[in-house]
């Protein structure tokens, strides 16, 4: 994006936030050469520091906190500053728009770099293993349920839970198995890992909430191994 696109649209998200005109937007905008603005659908966002970490990860923890109690509709740039205590255009300055701190607020690492390389036979169990410890033990955190329960009615979680589950596991599968047709076995590997998440966190159903982590394991392991490196599978 040009520099002078760049300036315009940052004195768009100015007039928008401060309601000034388009003069005077400029003027501040001018004002502020320590600005990075990049392009990333329509945001214009300020440079990340180590100084506005701490501020950073507070926003998104009230944004990840307001998604949980009030849903994208009520997760809004003005209620996430108030549990802050800070300005709305400080939020606004680190993450564009609404949809910016969304798309920041629900980034999700299915850290399979972790998934400990098995004997091949074993794949499916560990894979299972490691998607409840990324759920709810020493891996967990509250993002990946989140993102879960937020993709049944809102298109941008839809969109970036496709994004995490096609590009990480469909990866995973073809670096762990070399199998062919690595994006239609992540695919089906979904289905169970994202019914398995939907059913226990989700909806709760008795059976899968109450069951223990080796059952589960012993369970849909076989399944998954299935998919990952059974026969019989096409593209």
């Amino acid at each position: 994006m040009g520099e002078r696109r760049a300036r315009l649209e940052a004195e768009d998200t100015v007039v928008g936030l401060q309601g000034l005109d388009r003069e005077g937007a400029a003027r501040l905008v001018e004002r502020t050469p320590s600005w990075t603005y990049e392009c990333w659908p329509t945001i214009v966002v300020m440079a990340f520091t180590e100084r506005s970490a701490a501020t950073r990860t507070s926003i998104l923890s009230a944004a990840r906190k307001l998604l949980i109690e009030r849903g994208f509709e009520g997760m809004t740039i003005r209620a996430v500053a108030a549990q802050v205590g800070v300005d709305p255009s400080m939020v606004m300055r680190y993450y564009g728009s609404k949809a910016g701190l969304f798309s920041a607020a629900v980034a999700v690492d299915l850290r399979l770099d972790q998934v400990e390389e098995p004997p091949p036979d074993r794949l499916g169990e560990l894979l299972v293993r490691h998607f409840l410890a990324r759920w709810e033990g020493d891996l967990s955190d509250d993002v990946l349920i989140l993102l879960l329960r937020s993709a049944s009615t809102n298109p941008m979680a839809a969109e970036r839970m496709r994004e995490v589950f096609a590009g990480q596991i469909a990866s995973q599968v073809a670096r762990l198995t070399g199998a062919d047709g690595a994006a239609h076995r992540a695919g089906l590997i979904s289905t169970q890992l994202l019914g398995l998440a939907l059913t226990r966190y989700v909806l709760r159903l008795p059976p899968m909430a109450e069951a223990d982590t080796e059952t589960l394991v012993r369970e849909i392991g076989p399944v998954v191994q299935h998919y990952l490196t059974g026969s019989g599978i096409t593209a």
